[in-house]
């Protein structure tokens, strides 16, 4: 994999991609169960646009390269994997030395909670879990991500901008995870890309 595919990678699965322990926890509690799904998610109503707002994470490559995370948009819709099995498919726009670059994604869905998935990249180990823990489908949308017991919260819009409100509970929800306000992130509201060429997509669903 080269070097700007392992940085949009990075980037887009940044704190999970961290290796090292949650503090203070055990090694079988998996905080993210903890973490309970929006009432009866509905993918379809999911499915669309997103623009990210904000990132909560101690993720270390965002402490030292906040000033360059990039405006992006996730584009979710519902559809079947190569098992037949049905899946939230996302793809991830985002430009990288103003090339824009496509991640398509495929997220499946639990069997016994819905609003949880699991997401696997190929070329890592292990998986990604990922929560949807607050939506009201129009306008706002919080998911948690953890790998390797670490969580990270990404705040979605369907426009550039959410109420004041919205971010009042990103800061809320992150600090029940014990991320502190300085690790809230705000992403770029403009310079955004929704189409990338052929030679600019990175297809990191299952085969």
């Amino acid at each position: 994999m080269s070097p700007p595919k392992v940085a949009l990678l990075i980037v887009i699965l940044c704190g999970p991609l961290y290796t090292g322990g949650q503090k203070n926890k055990k090694p079988n509690e998996n905080p993210i169960d903890k973490v309970q799904s929006v009432a009866n998610f509905n993918p379809k109503q999911f499915s669309g646009k997103w623009y990210l707002l904000s990132i909560a994470s101690e993720c270390n490559y965002l402490k030292t390269n906040n000033h360059r995370v990039e405006a992006t948009i996730l584009q979710a819709a519902v559809s079947k994997n190569y098992r037949d099995e049905e899946i939230m498919s996302v793809s991830t726009f985002r430009k990288m030395d103003g090339i824009c670059w496509e991640i398509q994604h495929s997220y499946l869905p639990s069997k016994k909670t819905k609003g949880r998935f699991t997401l696997k990249a190929r070329g890592y180990a292990g998986s990604l879990e990922v929560v949807v823990g607050d939506t009201d489908y129009q306008n706002y949308a919080i998911l948690y991500y953890q790998r390797f017991n670490r969580i990270t919260l990404k705040l979605y819009g369907r426009q550039t901008s959410v109420s004041n409100d919205v971010y009042r509970k990103l800061d809320d929800l992150a600090a029940k995870q014990g991320i502190d306000l300085e690790y809230i992130y705000p992403f770029p509201s403009y310079g955004f890309c929704e189409k990338a060429d052929e030679f600019h997509i990175l297809n990191e669903t299952p085969r």
